[in-house]
């Protein structure tokens, strides 16, 4: 099992995934800055991922402050909370993570110092109950999936494996779950425009466990279903909505359409921390728009003509109605399923 965050020797271990599949190499983190640079950059990517990163993020940014007066520690620390925050805007978890960080810390009575052990132990435990999470997504995954006389292809774009969590995945979970049962043929990985997400990545981690893959392009998805090769598809989250619109990575809501077109089951696999139920719809989900050299240059080869202009969104939003199911830790749910299982306020304003 793949394990892209480990707190050891007194640092956060991160696998560079920037280089693979051609270069497996892991970073250390000792300093929060070095953490907001991983995260920014993609160093570690994928919303549960993300959120524990920050986590052990926050720790770090704790170790590193002086003051030993408990106010002088708490502006300190909110500090280090917002240079993380500001790092990746679309992925819930990040913003959910430092908030349950921040909430040790506020609410930890004693010294100083015993402030900063909570908050490592705090991070820890994030830690380890995505991994459960993420066993249990799996799970509930392999009940929710369609039934077939024969073995189960399953289509995912982007990356939601063991590499987007704390191990195990959410979309790449349930694939490990129906691998596991002799469910499944095969899994047919979108490539993943513009970082290739898929393609490095999905793959990577179903070559290492000998789990039957198939690249394919972006623009090929309906074509595969008008074949008849795709039984369902399966995606992962960075933020979901009330109402249970979903961001993901860029593309996925041109294949939830495709997906409908063919009557073919679209689910989405996220952790229950995904759903932001202060946002009544995904129209009030920020959507993080990144460098145009993603699009427009590969290493050190141009793939456009100079003088063109690039628009390039990380993110788009499925709307609720072309999602079957929301795969959580809890139970698969449909949309309309979701405020009555965790009901909360709604910020309706602007919606």
């Amino acid at each position: 099992m793949l394990y892209p965050v480990i707190w050891q020797n007194d640092c956060v271990s991160l696998i560079d995934q920037t280089r693979l599949p051609n270069e497996y190499t892991v970073v250390q983190i000792h300093r929060s800055e070095d953490m907001a640079r991983a995260i920014k950059t993609m160093i570690v990517r994928g919303a549960p991922a993300i959120g524990v990163a920050a986590a052990y993020g926050m720790y770090l940014g704790a170790r590193e402050i002086e003051a030993q007066n408990h106010h002088e520690f708490i502006e300190a620390l909110e500090k280090v909370a917002e240079l993380l925050r500001s790092t990746r805007p679309t992925a819930v978890n990040l913003f959910w993570a430092i908030s349950r960080m921040m909430r040790t810390a506020y609410e930890t009575l004693g010294s100083v110092a015993e402030i900063k052990q909570n908050l490592l132990q705090t991070a820890q435990a994030i830690n380890a109950e995505d991994l459960q999470t993420c066993q249990a997504i799996g799970d509930h995954g392999l009940a929710a999936l369609p039934n077939t006389p024969e073995k189960l292809r399953i289509l995912t774009h982007c990356n939601a494996g063991a590499l987007a969590t704390a191990g195990y995945g959410t979309a790449l979970g349930v694939v490990r779950s129906v691998w596991r049962e002799g469910r499944l043929e095969r899994v047919f990985a979108d490539e993943t425009r513009p970082r290739l997400q898929g393609a490095k990545l999905t793959a990577w981690e179903c070559v290492q466990e000998g789990i039957p893959v198939t690249v394919i392009t972006d623009s090929m998805a309906a074509h595969c279903m008008k074949q008849g090769l795709i039984h369902a598809v399966v995606v992962g989250a960075d933020r979901i909505a009330a109402n249970g619109d979903t961001a993901n990575k860029i593309g996925t809501y041109s294949v939830a359409i495709a997906a409908k077109a063919h009557n073919i089951p679209f689910f989405v696999a996220a952790p229950v921390s995904t759903i932001d139920f202060s946002l009544a719809d995904g129209s009030q989900i920020p959507i993080e728009e990144r460098h145009p050299a993603e699009i427009y240059q590969v290493g050190d080869t141009m793939l456009t003509p100079s003088g063109v202009d690039f628009y390039n969104p990380a993110f788009d939003v499925t709307p609720s109605e072309l999602i079957t199911a929301i795969i959580t830790e809890n139970g698969a749910f449909t949309a309309g399923e979701l405020l009555k299982y965790h009901p909360q306020p709604v910020n309706t304003a602007d919606s």
